[in-house]
């Protein structure tokens, strides 16, 4: 759900979460309960890095393991042709 910028002419400019579908119905003010008209306001584009506060130069941890894996065993197929069950 999208949230959308609204103004009441009473309390100011308010902000609400709304499906697409209810875009443009008419929104009532939360405090004075009168209708608001809907802003307009560019979407929220996230390009590039996004650092979290706390984050900024941190390097990631290396994680040790106490035992190499096990390489995979192959499976032999012995028989006809595998694909042909029951023909």
């Amino acid at each position: 759900m999208p949230l959308y910028d609204f103004k009441c002419e009473n309390c100011g400019i308010f902000d609400k979460w709304r499906p697409l579908a209810e875009a443009d119905t008419p929104v009532l003010c939360p405090s004075c309960e009168t209708v608001a008209k809907r802003l307009f306001s560019p979407p929220m584009i996230l390009t590039g890095k996004l650092r979290l506060k706390g984050q900024e130069n941190r390097e990631p941890q290396v994680v040790k393991r106490s035992e190499e894996p096990k390489p995979q065993r192959n499976r032999e197929h012995r028989g006809g042709r595998p694909w042909m069950i029951g023909h």
